[in-house]
């Protein structure tokens, strides 16, 4: 009978895998934001591999047989599982008003929008579309048009103003897979603006990281224990 080997001692890079296949979840929408912080730090809290295991037990991992299973699962947020579907709003309409399209809506292969002394927004970032290439249409007399595009989306602005005009995007390639949106239409006295700008969730995400980054980054008690007498006050 042999005895039962002792756990491995957590390495740094073990510990930087175990907060990537986290984070990854985070952006693929298997984990709320609570639970991601806190498994995420009981990651970087762990002493031993064993206690690193059980926190992605029930996540898709690198060179896991399910993970290419998973990934193509409906509710996924890879761009291939956003493109297609039934559209959910082909138009939008403001007079002395306003309109919003955001959130979870699939936009059409052609979304027309109008303002008369009015303002519209029209935000991608969480949208599903219904074809690889969508265009979106913008007739703004008096009034103006925000578009919202989230990053990895390819952008090409064609419309054009009188006493008025379209932004011209930022030209920032797409991801592969990822939809290609072209803005067009008329303006006049009014302006269509087109922005990149992250979701609330992904923000979030990135905001926890720089966290942790920077908390890996300070000294920890028994570094600051072991330094010589002379350069504890450069630490404090």
């Amino acid at each position: 009978m042999t005895d039962e080997l002792p756990d491995l001692r957590a390495s740094d890079a073990d510990r930087e895998r175990i907060a990537e296949i986290l984070r990854e979840a985070l952006a693929e929408g298997r984990l709320e934001m609570e639970e991601f912080d806190e498994r995420l730090t009981a990651a970087y809290q762990a002493r031993t591999v064993g206690a690193l295991k059980p926190l992605v037990a029930d996540l898709p991992q690198p060179n896991d047989d399910r993970t290419a299973a998973t990934r193509a699962a409906p509710g996924t947020l890879t761009w291939r599982e956003r493109i297609g579907g039934e559209p959910t709003s082909r138009g939008a309409f403001a007079f002395w008003s306003g309109f919003s399209r955001k959130g979870r809506w699939t936009v059409p292969r052609t979304f027309t929008a109008g303002v008369f002394q009015a303002g519209g927004e029209i935000d991608l970032r969480d949208a599903h579309f219904e074809a690889g290439e969508v265009t979106v249409r913008c007739f703004a007399l008096m009034g103006g048009i925000d578009v919202v595009v989230p990053p990895g989306v390819e952008v090409q602005v064609t419309g054009w103003g009188f006493m008025g005009g379209f932004d011209n995007g930022d030209g920032e390639p797409g991801d592969p897979g990822a939809p290609r949106v072209k803005i067009t239409g008329f303006a006049m006295m009014a302006g269509v603006g087109v922005r990149r700008k992250m979701s609330k969730r992904e923000k979030e995400r990135l905001k926890l990281e720089r966290e942790r980054q920077a908390e890996s980054a300070l000294p920890s008690d028994r570094d600051r224990r072991e330094v010589p007498d002379r350069l504890r006050k450069e630490l404090d």
